[in-house]
């Protein structure tokens, strides 16, 4: 993306939220350039929602707590972060996270039938899941799958104890699929815990037929870290 269209993604993806923002260029060249370590929480979020990363990953420090009280909680907010970039340091998030529960570093795994191979296949990736209100984000880590190449990624909404959403893999080019998209919709029940969803997904085949099968998704770790997404950056099982 170019540092206008990253400016219209996040301006979009906070609209979409209900949570709008005036991102513009200036803003994403202050924060690449470093000038800002700590953008305000509603760009925080957005940045999180149009790059499926937590903001600790794409090189910012923990955010500034998300207050909502008004035109003043805007103007602290922009002190805040003028401080902040004056220090040249970070911000501590207080006791309420602002990921919410859910987040963290997942197992995701679903079972399919292949009619051209005859047989039953399970994938498996690790997907790094974010939480922002009742909504929630999933994506892969670039080689925390048992199929190199294969990106997933879930969008979400949670009502209560259920997850429903839609789905999307790109399969490896040179793999079976030859590079095809598969997308499709999914429900998950969210377990006592907290530790586990399990339900079903929905997708056409190739000759696009409606298909269906078992989702489950298995809690790994509650940390989105750079040290934590690389430790989980390597094929299930390993």
């Amino acid at each position: 993306m170019s540092q206008d269209d990253l400016a219209l993604a996040i301006r979009m993806a906070g609209k979409e939220a209900g949570e709008p923002n005036d991102c513009a260029k200036r803003n994403v060249q202050r924060w690449e350039s470093g000038q800002v370590l700590n953008p305000r929480p509603v760009y925080a979020r957005a940045l999180e929602r149009v790059t499926g990363l937590p903001v600790e990953a794409l090189g910012f420090g923990a955010p500034v707590p998300h207050r909502r009280t008004g035109n003043i909680s805007r103007i602290g907010e922009a002190a805040a972060e003028r401080a902040v970039t004056a220090q040249g340091g970070a911000v501590p998030m207080t006791q309420h996270s602002d990921h919410g529960t859910l987040s963290g570093i997942w197992l995701s795994r679903y079972e399919y039938h292949s009619s051209g191979r005859g047989a039953d296949f399970t994938g498996e990736h690790y997907v790094v899941v974010l939480q922002h209100g009742n909504k929630l984000t999933a994506r892969s880590l670039p080689e925390g799958s048992t199929n190199p190449n294969s990106p997933l990624t879930l969008d979400l909404t949670r009502e209560g104890n259920v997850v429903t959403g839609t789905w999307r893999e790109e399969t490896a080019p040179d793999g079976y699929y030859s590079g095809a998209v598969y997308h499709g919709a999914i429900q998950l029940l969210i377990e006592p815990t907290g530790r586990k969803m399990t339900g079903k997904w929905v997708g056409f085949g190739k000759d696009f037929d409606v298909n269906t099968g078992p989702w489950e998704l298995v809690f790994k770790d509650a940390s989105t870290s750079k040290a934590a997404m690389d430790r989980y950056n390597r094929p299930p099982g390993e």
